[in-house]
């Protein structure tokens, strides 16, 4: 199992570069508006509501906001026929897609398929460009090896075929100067490892080999993440037993008296629960992707400290950890179980999960009635400005979401208590 984890941690490292870009130059700006777009997988709501969760808790210092458009059976020439409409008035910074599942057509690879989905993703990112959006262009990720279509032969054909349009996207990222998030590889990669630790039928693509569930969609957002280039070192605590203690941005030392450090935060860790064999819990999925080493680091140095062994209590929950440990330090995000923080996250994600299920049929119930009624308002003013405002009615009532959604991010007091053992 150890050697398992180790090896797609250095196939990470090696193989996929875009999973690891620099952090030197983040892309996302204080105050940026991100969209997350894509097909039923954006549309089940759950590596959108991670990502978003994420960057408006664990990066809170950011103030972004965020909406996803998320549309089953879309493909990429589908978004382009309501890209005006559904993603302009929201005035974004940044979006993020991930088209090609269905651009595929569900058979082998064939060089039609990669000139149209080329050509209708290259318009998306042109038009984009010329509104000065800044775009993160996601792959498409894989089918289940084992659940698509009975798994075999099938799957590896299809996944074949969604490499040929992951590698079509990381061209266009380039020749559009644009950022790539290789969600491919990500999954491509864990999905083996996974499977041979906790058996075949433990599902990556998800349980009907197309859409994952909540352990691939971690892999999702991780794989987005990653190619936003968000600065995944959430705080640094140094504890000097011998003089104080000091706290990165987001963080406040209370008092520090001894081993007793009583801290304020407004940058929370990412917080994990539930079962961790469980496709259904995205915490299963952790030992075989660097989302705690890469994104979620909330380290503790500890400096002179007077024993060989040191007791560290964060919560309810203690831990041993060596001094040279502490001195290097130690994420304290990877080795808590439950931190304090897990309330204050929970809520946050539930505001993020309400908000984005009222995108959804904003998307594609009420925009769909409004653009409908677009050539009747245009012969007909008392007709056009009731489109105009309910239009801004409903759009106000998704930034109002947004705003609930910022508020919930409340600063968390807690304690570390750092003692001989």
């Amino acid at each position: 199992m150890i050697r398992s984890v180790t090896r797609i941690l250095l196939a990470f490292t090696l193989f996929a570069p875009a999973l690891a870009r620099s952090e030197e130059k983040p892309i996302l700006k204080k105050g940026d508006r991100v969209v997350i777009i894509g097909d039923s997988i954006t549309e089940q709501k759950l590596y959108s509501k991670y990502m978003e969760t994420y960057l408006v808790a664990c990066q809170s210092q950011l103030d972004l906001s965020c909406l996803q458009l998320g549309w089953g059976g879309e493909t990429a020439g589908g978004f382009l026929g309501r890209m005006d409409f559904d993603l302009f008035w929201f005035h974004p910074n940044v979006i993020t897609t991930c088209y090609g599942m269905n651009d595929g057509g569900y058979r082998a690879f064939e060089k039609g398929i990669g000139d149209n989905y080329r050509r209708n993703m290259n318009t998306i990112l042109q038009k984009a460009k010329k509104a000065g959006v800044f775009v993160v262009v996601g792959s498409p990720g894989v089918v289940d090896s084992k659940f698509f279509r009975g798994g075999g032969e099938q799957a590896t054909v299809y996944n074949d075929n969604l490499a040929h349009l992951r590698d079509i996207d990381k061209e266009l990222a380039k020749e559009n100067s644009f950022a790539f998030a290789n969600v491919h590889d990500a999954m491509f990669q864990a999905m083996p490892v996974a499977k041979k630790a906790l058996g075949e039928s433990y599902p990556i693509g998800g349980g009907d080999g197309v859409h994952p569930a909540p352990n691939g969609q971690l892999i999702m957002a991780y794989a987005f993440l990653k190619g936003l280039k968000v600065n995944g070192q959430i705080a640094t605590i140094t504890v000097d037993l011998a003089d104080q203690a000091t706290a990165s941005d987001g963080h406040k030392i209370v008092s520090a008296k001894g081993g007793y450090i009583e801290l304020e935060s407004t940058r929370y860790p990412f917080c994990f629960s539930g079962d961790d064999k469980s496709p259904n819990s995205p915490a299963s999925i952790l030992p075989f992707l660097p989302f705690q080493q890469e994104l979620n680091r909330f380290t503790l140095v500890v400096k002179n400290a007077k024993s060989d062994k040191v007791k560290v209590t964060w919560g309810k929950e203690s831990k041993s950890f060596t001094r040279d440990q502490l001195e290097k330090g130690v994420n304290l995000a990877a080795e808590f179980k439950e931190t304090p923080f897990a309330g204050a996250f929970k809520n946050v994600e539930n505001a993020v999960g309400a908000k984005q299920n009222y995108e959804t049929p904003l998307i594609k119930s009420y925009h769909v009635a409004l653009r409908g009624l677009q050539n009747e308002a245009k012969e007909d003013a008392e007709i056009a400005a009731a489109v105009k405002l309910l239009t801004e009615r409903l759009h106000a009532k998704q930034q109002k979401m947004v705003d609930t959604v910022r508020a919930a991010v409340v600063p968390v007091k807690h304690v570390l208590k750092i003692e001989p053992e």
